[in-house]
């Protein structure tokens, strides 16, 4: 094994986590946009591997074909039909992505077996995310299928994380993290929690505009906030626990550690990130629900959860959170 191959998998490895993020913005973009059924057959669209861009190209009487199929008031329209489609190849480059990522991975099956089997794990994976797209679309868009869609696609992007940050852990193991308090490890694990606790309630608060976009079509959006239920509130509300949070590991890592260490630089991209989000947030609830935020809301949810996890796992592999620490506690009890 040459460094050239290691790095051809790293490369490969970080493409397809761009692409799995680009996926989750794509089906941010479709929801928003109620394009969800653009598309009312899966793997085709429209009967067809490329879609029409106009009505005429369909059956005249494709309506009471897909009526049939339990898609009533199916209404071809070109920019929601593109908007799917182009999430589907999306999809399929990624499932490509992670196919070409486990095919490189057999370079470290001697040198670590954990690796190879997890990117075929990943390929798995990627094949069950596609599978349960098509379930979507067969459910004709039931909000618990739509909410488990993306929590599998949060498990992929942990493991691929996983994967790529185990074959640099050498790298990680030169990195000094042993100035760091013995709770910052446990601490952010339990802001990994505070995220995914947070991702769960916006499922159920994305459900909720979901229900209000089609019982409501007809209000304006600024009067959707109305109908929200108390989960709406606690999600918003639970935003600053989880700021005060991050930044309390972002002040420990700065304090610590040198200012252009991979873990600081890290800490700064996930404030960013945290900000970033609380503001789409906010333009949700006071600026009328704009589409245009619900998607970039729902993608910085998923960076967060995806850079927390990453400095967990540089962490663990680093020379060690607070052990220093706890060897001169020993000491000194001693």
């Amino acid at each position: 094994m040459n460094d050239q191959t290691i790095l051809n998998f790293r490369r490969l490895g970080l493409l397809t986590i761009l692409a799995v993020y680009l996926v989750i913005l794509a089906g941010g973009i479709v929801r928003a946009s109620g394009a969800g059924m653009g598309c009312p057959d899966w793997p085709t669209c429209f009967g067809q591997w490329i879609p029409p861009t106009d009505e005429s190209q369909l059956p005249s009487n494709y309506h009471e074909i897909y009526a049939q199929r339990g898609y009533e008031n199916t209404q071809f329209n070109p920019v929601k039909t593109w908007t799917e489609y182009s999430n589907r190849l999306v999809g399929a480059t990624t499932g490509i992505l992670v196919l070409l990522t486990a095919w490189a991975s057999r370079i470290f099956r001697k040198r670590d077996k954990t690796i190879f089997y997890l990117s075929l794990t990943n390929l798995f994976l990627i094949g069950f995310q596609g599978w349960l797209g098509s379930s979507v679309v067969a459910s004709n868009l039931k909000p618990y299928m739509i909410t488990l869609h993306m929590l599998m696609a949060l498990l992929i992007v942990a493991l691929v994380i996983y994967t790529i940050a185990r074959s640099q852990r050498e790298t990680f193991a030169t990195i000094d993290s042993s100035a760091l308090p013995p709770r910052f490890k446990t601490v952010l694990a339990a802001a990994i929690g505070m995220t995914l606790l947070q991702v769960a309630m916006g499922t159920q608060v994305r459900e909720t505009v979901d229900y209000l976009a089609h019982a409501h079509n007809a209000i304006d959006r600024q009067f959707w906030r109305e109908g929200f239920p108390i989960i709406f509130y606690v999600h918003r509300s639970f935003s600053s626990i989880i700021l005060l949070t991050n930044l309390w590991l972002f002040w420990k890592l700065r304090r610590t550690l040198p200012r252009q260490s991979l873990p600081v630089r890290t800490g700064y991209a996930l404030i960013g990130l945290i900000v970033t989000a609380i503001l789409a947030g906010v333009s949700l609830d006071r600026l009328g629900m704009p589409p245009v935020a619900q998607p970039i809301h729902l993608l910085m949810a998923n960076l967060i959860f995806g850079v927390q996890f990453f400095l967990f796992i540089t962490l663990r592999y680093s020379a060690g959170v607070g052990k220093q620490a706890r060897a001169g506690e020993i000491l000194q009890n001693n």
